[in-house]
């Protein structure tokens, strides 16, 4: 049970700052909204539950091939230790956002879904992070990567569909102080598991 609490709580916190992190897909969650209401903005908001289905099944299956491998696993712990990082410092130098508009035809889904598919973050994420925290699951159980898997996708798209609704009732939210400090806030609590991470990997190597 506390297995799986921890991967629980590992999917809410990494769901929640892919969600409300700066990127093309938050960006575009934020302009369909200011150009043609929350509807579109949601829109675009789920398209991760359709992009990142091959991606989740890729990171199984080389999964499945390096789970007798310490070594690559221990580099791809290292790996999404250092990616966790660099979402950190993004998280906690940010000063508010600016999102440029300009009046088109709402195209959510398909803008949506080039976005996504084009950004390599839900690739780095899946391959090095993802792996590593789905190999500890399955160390669990089963219950412990559905956890994970479930509540990072919650988080992920709810907080994108809470950030169209909010953006939709106050057009000042990314410039607004509680945001700024959410993300401050985020990025610490993120560096604290990148630690965890490098630790794993180092372990997986034998240097711990």
């Amino acid at each position: 049970m506390t297995d799986t609490i921890h991967f629980l709580t590992l999917g809410i916190v990494f769901g929640l700052a892919a969600g409300i992190s700066p990127g093309p897909l938050f960006a575009l969650v934020i302009s369909e909204t200011l150009r043609h209401g929350k509807r579109e903005g949601i829109k675009v908001a789920l398209v991760p539950l359709l992009t990142d289905i091959p991606i989740v099944i890729l990171t199984l299956f080389v999964l499945s091939k390096l789970s007798n491998s310490d070594t690559a696993l221990g580099i791809i712990a290292i790996l999404g230790g250092g990616f966790v990082c660099y979402l950190a410092y993004e998280s906690i130098r940010i000063k508010g956002l600016e999102i440029d508009i300009q009046e088109q035809k709402p195209q959510s889904i398909r803008k949506g879904l080039f976005a996504n598919i084009l950004n390599p973050h839900p690739y780095i994420f899946w391959l090095t992070i993802g792996a590593t925290s789905m190999q500890n699951a399955l160390h669990a159980g089963i219950v412990a990567l559905v956890a994970f898997i479930v509540a990072f996708y919650v988080l992920l798209v709810g907080s994108k569909i809470g950030v169209a609704l909010i953006v939709d009732k106050s057009r000042d939210f990314l410039k607004n102080k509680a945001y700024i400090w959410i993300m401050r806030i985020l990025g610490l609590v993120l560096l604290g598991f990148a630690v965890l991470f490098i630790k794993d990997g180092l372990e997986f190597l034998g240097y711990l």
